[in-house]
């Protein structure tokens, strides 16, 4: 069961898009020095299609995508929420994973942006060219594009 600590609409999680970022707690991860400790515990409200619907709803017209920030205790159900937004509204859909490489059950294909790797403080964020962390475009086929250098300052 996904639960949702909060959310945001922001501008800098996916390039160029506007995005509902929903924050997912209870996550497996901890990486060390991670800036959002409080999404390890566990609560928060149900995040289900219902309540995706009316967060989707409510800014609709403002966001061109939704990204799950986390939800890696719950990969499959990302997945089901993601082509669910995919399937009933015009907008991108995007996941922030912190496992180094995407569950063998999950179909890219209901992703157009997926974000690969933990948190490793001393190799950094997107932002910095030493992470370990991977932005990707995903195609409608399912392959992936590295895009992480978007982070990059050129």
């Amino acid at each position: 069961m996904l639960k949702f600590y909060n959310f945001d609409i922001v501008f800098s999680e996916i390039p160029d898009e506007v995005t509902l970022a929903i924050n997912i707690s209870a996550c497996p991860n901890c990486c060390e020095g991670c800036h959002s400790p409080w999404l390890w515990k566990d609560e928060g409200n149900l995040l289900n299609q219902e309540s995706l619907s009316a967060l989707v709803e409510t800014y609709l017209n403002e966001i061109t995508c939704v990204c799950f920030m986390g939800g890696d205790n719950s990969p499959e159900e990302v997945n089901a929420l993601s082509s669910f937004v995919q399937s009933n509204y015009a907008l991108k859909t995007a996941w922030y994973s912190g496992k180094e490489n995407l569950p063998e059950t999950i179909d890219a294909r209901n992703f157009n942006y997926i974000k690969l790797g933990p948190y490793i403080k001393s190799l950094g964020s997107l932002k910095d060219k030493t992470t370990n962390q991977r932005l990707y475009s995903v195609s409608p086929e399912g392959e992936f594009q590295d895009i992480t250098s978007r982070f990059w300052k050129k």
